[in-house]
């Protein structure tokens, strides 16, 4: 039955036969088990005709979703780390996923139970690292508008004075995560060019303008190529703007840890070869500088010049009477 009720899930309309032999069941078999999932409330039509079948249409009321067990653990998992503030949602979000995972757990097998109660999860985070959260009604309005393609009419808060600017006019084409924050992707009307808006930023304003076509973004590259690539300050792709080779007088087994994006390699007994990037040569420069170690740049003459400027700097800090 759990099958069959995925099976109704995929495509509009089933033929009885063809459901039969997917589920290597008899015509009959079909026709007790959606009687079943109706008596759970399903909404389950029957169409007639020579391939006469089964169509799953949505209810009035949320009727018993059942899940195999991989998919009971898997969601247990999500709503706990909502719960835990993992996901930038609104409090009352968190609260309600607290509620759907007990709800879920109190329903669950034994056997799939003691999975998910044998799996502890304790996300940790930077206690001054709080971040925004998005409110549920914003999230909602945000995602009608990209599922109806319809403009997004919307006052912006300024990042630095709080106040709410004029009334942007942008085409939604994704809501996306980054960073524990959503964001906005969309072709800026007045501006005439993609960007991206924080979500916790966006005050809605009715009533939303046209439905809008489909647009590419730049090179057709898809939305995480995309989003990475601007978050890291590049034109074009997800790379860094900036990326160099160098070599750093450490064992790698020092240096792997603190590596997040980056390429490392032994080089010698104390030495690492280690390929990293950033968005900007100064910038690049100063991440290495934490390693506390003698270092060689083997080929970038914008590396070396950006730490003859943070040295100038550095020196100009030590000794500002100088």
């Amino acid at each position: 039955m759990l099958t069959l009720l995925s099976l109704l899930q995929g495509r509009r309309d089933w033929p009885g036969h063809v459901l039969a032999g997917r589920l290597d069941v008899s015509i009959r078999t079909v026709r007790r088990d959606v009687d079943r999932l109706r008596e759970l409330g399903y909404q389950i039509t029957a169409t007639k005709g020579p391939d006469g079948g089964y169509r799953l249409d949505a209810g009035e009321d949320l009727p018993p979703l059942l899940f195999d067990d991989e998919q009971a653990v898997a969601l247990a998992v999500a709503l706990h780390l909502v719960a835990a503030g993992r996901a930038g949602l609104a409090a009352e979000l968190e609260e309600a996923a607290l509620r759907a995972l007990s709800t879920v757990r109190q329903v669950m097998p034994s056997r799939v139970r003691r999975r998910v109660d044998t799996l502890p999860i304790t996300p940790v985070d930077d206690p001054h690292d709080t971040g925004p959260t998005i409110d549920r009604d914003v999230l909602l309005a945000l995602g009608a508008v990209v599922h109806a393609r319809e403009v997004l009419r919307f006052g912006y808060i300024d990042a630095t004075t709080g106040l709410e600017g004029d009334t942007r006019r942008v085409e939604p084409h994704h809501l996306v995560t980054h960073g524990r924050r959503w964001y906005i992707l969309g072709w800026d009307l007045d501006r005439e060019d993609w960007r991206t808006f924080r979500a916790d930023r966006i005050r809605p304003r009715v009533p939303t303008g046209p439905r809008f076509p489909d647009r590419q973004l730049p090179g057709g590259i898809d939305v995480t190529t995309y989003v990475v690539g601007k978050f890291r300050g590049a034109s074009t792709g997800p790379d860094w703007p900036c990326r160099a080779e160098v070599l750093i007088s450490l064992p790698v087994s020092e240096v792997q840890p603190y590596l997040t994006d980056a390429q490392a390699q032994p080089y010698g007994p104390n030495r690492t070869r280690v390929t990293l990037g950033a968005w900007s040569w100064p910038g690049l420069a100063a991440n290495l500088c934490r390693f506390d170690a003698e270092i060689e740049i083997p080929n970038s003459p914008e590396l070396l010049e950006a730490f003859n400027l943070l040295a100038a700097r550095c020196h100009r800090t030590a000794h500002p009477q100088a």
